[in-house]
């Protein structure tokens, strides 16, 4: 796969697939399609829910081409979706690279400008009018009535002084991470699997104990109708 007679992309193998879409509805539409930025001999391109890629543009035989992140998760801070998250791109020494995409209000959908903060994690800005609006990038409304409900009672709690600030932000967290916005830790992800098994082995099991009773049931009514005896459970079934 890395033929250097290739197009680039194809020789570009993500380490994982990437997250579900999620966030506000209204940026849903950007899913599917790519913004470029040529900055020196470098194109950028950005596939919002999908990845960021970096492409050398000269024509040595082994040009750079690869993965800086794959959309993974949101940064949240006060209620708001402050960027989007690209983690597990290509190997950079020790670690992955990564990009915190920054969405700022612009005329059209534009990636504006690209950085490199520190070795291996990009910075990008992306324009778009899709966050224009000051209520665009709110977490709250994008959540299910349910999780919205946790909110409020989470709210209450700490307004009634019942939880910490620390507390608070854990049931924020654990929130965050069941409406997809958040990618909950590996550990968290095994004991979901777990306990979500465990969950079907007790269905099945339950189910299993119960037609085994109601054959017995059957076979004893069965009975108690051969000797000619009423049985009297008839009306409470």
């Amino acid at each position: 796969l890395n033929n250097p007679f290739l197009p680039q992309a194809s020789r570009l193998q993500p380490k994982a697939p990437p997250s579900a879409v999620s966030g506000p509805a209204h940026l849903f539409r950007l899913a599917g399609k790519c913004f470029s930025f040529v900055e020196s001999t470098y194109k950028y391109e950005f596939c919002p829910f999908h990845n960021v890629t970096q492409h050398e543009q000269t024509f040595r035989w082994n040009a750079y081409s690869g993965i800086l992140g794959i959309w993974h998760e949101w940064e949240i801070e006060n209620n708001t979706f402050v960027g989007m998250w690209m983690r597990e791109g290509d190997s950079c020494e020790t670690k992955s690279r990564q990009t915190k995409v920054h969405l700022v209000c612009g005329k059209s959908n534009k990636l504006a400008y690209v950085s490199e903060p520190s070795t291996c994690v990009y910075s990008l800005t992306f324009e778009t009018p899709l966050v224009c609006h000051p209520h665009s990038l709110l977490v709250y409304p994008t959540l299910t009535e349910a999780l919205q409900r946790k909110w409020d009672e989470a709210e209450q709690l700490l307004y009634d002084e019942l939880i910490t600030e620390q507390g608070y932000n854990k049931v924020l967290k654990e929130i965050f991470e069941e409406a997809g916005l958040l990618k909950a830790s590996e550990e968290k992800e095994v004991e979901k699997q777990n306990k979500k098994s465990l969950e079907f082995e007790t269905v099945e099991k339950c189910s299993k104990k119960y037609k085994q009773l109601s054959e017995e049931i059957k076979k004893l009514k069965d009975l108690l109708s051969q000797h000619g005896i009423a049985y009297k459970g008839d009306s409470g079934e």
